[in-house]
């Protein structure tokens, strides 16, 4: 097949530090070709993905991300690199409504964020003429008049991610530096269980500051530390020392990729059950899900639980394998009709 591949003009793919979607388009680019298929990808020119990329796209800056115009001027470039494709997924949310698209070629959408009202009539008026693909069932279940091609979980490349010993006598949190995250919840749960807490997070737009030096930064203690936003390397050595990472979402999380890079780091995850979560952590096994006021009685607990077990159901569950395989599945189900 040649499979076009389209993300938004925010970050490079893969991204050098934060950016779940283009993590996530990076690990299926690579997949594709990997399986022998033609892949031409649309994302910003300063990309490193080992694929070719499309002409006339800018470098990567995270200030056109939401900009409509911006992204709208993107997916017109984007499309009109694609009309040699058998088929286009698009990884943004304005994209597949584009007037430009080329012609009859098959299009998918993955919806990557929450399914509030607003976005779901988005996603019904373009799924007349395109497949959409949700990333977990918690993500359309309160959705039930729109209709999904496929549910495909998340999976990643285990290659060259090492199991850690947990043995570094702290608990992490990584992610965005904003409520929903629930970052003051993980503070606040670090501190009434006794365990330091080192936070790894996004800091870079005003929301992100300001929450920051308003609300968490004075809670702050001397067992705390932030260590700011790191690259993979750096992440998967907090992430593997940790005796747990802290998820105490305040949202219905679509599906919650640090979960899984966690795990399989053999680190458990201690969070809330919001969104995804439960379809990604057993509780009990990989982690404990509960009421975020009972999470602290719940950290300690995590030493206890197999490591091992959190490794394998990343190998199992959510390996980049088997989201190649479930992708290619479908398109080719899709290329099968529309012939």
């Amino acid at each position: 097949m040649r499979i076009g591949l389209i993300v938004g003009p925010g970050y490079p793919v893969p991204p050098p530090n934060y950016g779940g979607i283009e993590r996530v388009v990076d690990t299926l680019a690579r997949g594709f070709a990997a399986a022998g298929h033609d892949v031409l990808l649309a994302a910003p020119s300063n990309s490193s993905c080992p694929v070719p990329l499309a002409a006339g796209m800018w470098e990567s800056d995270s200030t056109r991300r939401g900009s409509i115009p911006t992204e709208l001027s993107h997916s017109i470039r984007a499309y009109g690199a694609m009309g040699q494709m058998d088929v286009i997924h698009d990884h943004t949310l304005i994209g597949p409504l584009c007037a430009h698209r080329p012609g009859p070629i098959p299009t998918v959408a993955t919806i990557h964020g929450r399914l509030v009202p607003e976005v779901a009539e988005i996603y019904r008026a373009m799924s007349t003429n395109t497949s959409i693909i949700a990333i977990s069932n918690d993500q359309i279940r309160h959705v039930a008049d729109l209709h999904v091609a496929r549910v495909i979980h998340h999976g990643m490349d285990l290659s060259s991610v090492p199991v850690g010993t947990g043995r570094g006598g702290y608990a992490c949190f990584l992610g965005r530096m904003c409520p929903d995250k629930g970052v003051m919840e993980a503070v606040l749960i670090a501190h009434s269980a006794g365990i330091p807490l080192r936070i790894a997070a996004k800091m870079r737009e005003p929301a992100e500051l300001e929450y920051f030096h308003e609300v968490v930064k004075p809670v702050l203690g001397s067992d705390d530390e932030l260590v700011g936003e790191i690259g993979d390397s750096e992440k998967f050595e907090l992430l593997g020392n940790a005796v747990a990472l802290l998820s105490p979402l305040q949202w219905p999380e679509p599906f919650g990729l640090v979960m899984i890079e966690a795990l399989a780091t053999g680190t458990p995850v201690i969070g809330t059950a919001s969104g995804a979560a439960p379809e990604i952590v057993d509780n009990g096994i990989t982690g404990y899900l509960a009421p975020v006021q009972e999470l602290a009685g719940l950290l300690p607990r995590a030493a206890n639980l197999d490591r091992a077990a959190c490794r394998a159901t990343v190998e199992e569950r959510f390996n980049a394998r088997r989201m190649v395989a479930d992708h290619l599945d479908l398109y080719g189900e899709i290329l099968n009709h529309h012939g």
